[in-house]
């Protein structure tokens, strides 16, 4: 059986938070309302980087914000932020290793807190085909409802969902002789444990702690 390979995004594969980002965007354009909406963005994601976010409230203010507007606005404007934003921020070292896994035949995803709608175009850009991410309830019309399904892809619910996705394909984690997980977070410290290879990469200074303590290999992608 092939190698499996799993990727946070945020500061992992990206130097930035495409979440957080997608909110700075929505303001800029003026979608939402600059100064409220800055400063509740702005606490959740404080409260993500100390590791004490609730991704229940967190989504439904994410999902509650997209829910607003038709979901081809949405798709127009994420045109927008990915010609301004993300594709900028893209990194060679980091499109660079993702490929590597790739060609390796590796069975490679992409696993993140942040939403779908924001995350799938992002996925794309790397060439990765399955993203695990937070799922937005859409309509018949394929408009967001505000709603979310399932468990939130965050912490422990990495596991969680990294596990639902493998039995659906007829697999488990554990039949994988080699599994990879590259991460920038404390957040992530379940999953991380959880497979054979652990990578923190371009770790905060909670990851970078427990990465040494554990002997985990340590990987930087964003000297360049």
């Amino acid at each position: 059986m092939n190698n499996l390979t799993l990727f946070d995004l945020d500061h992992t594969l990206l130097p930035l938070d495409s979440d957080y980002e997608w909110g700075q965007f929505m303001s800029r354009i003026g979608a939402v309302d600059p100064v409220e909406f800055a400063r509740r963005n702005g606490e959740f994601y404080a409260q993500y980087q100390a590791g004490t976010l609730d991704p229940v409230a967190y989504l439904e203010f994410a999902f509650g914000t997209l829910a607003r507007f038709p979901r081809s606005q949405l798709d127009a404007w994420h045109r927008q932020f990915m010609d301004e934003v993300i594709r900028p921020a893209l990194k060679p070292g980091a499109l660079a290793l993702v490929q590597k896994h790739l060609d390796a035949g590796d069975l490679v995803a992409i696993i993140t807190a942040t939403n779908r709608f924001v995350t799938a175009p992002i996925a794309q850009e790397f060439g990765v085909e399955h993203l695990i991410a937070a799922e937005p309830e859409v309509d018949e019309k394929g408009d967001i409802t505000g709603a979310f399904i399932g468990t939130p892809p965050y912490g422990a619910g990495k596991v969680v969902n990294i596990r639902n996705w493998l039995e659906a394909r007829g697999q488990s984690l554990e039949g994988f002789a080699r599994s990879t997980f590259y991460s920038d977070s404390q957040n992530d410290i379940p999953l991380l444990e959880a497979v054979t290879h652990p990578v923190a990469t371009n770790p905060n200074a909670l990851l970078g702690a427990h990465a040494k303590a554990r002997g985990w290999p340590i990987l930087n992608l964003f000297n360049d």
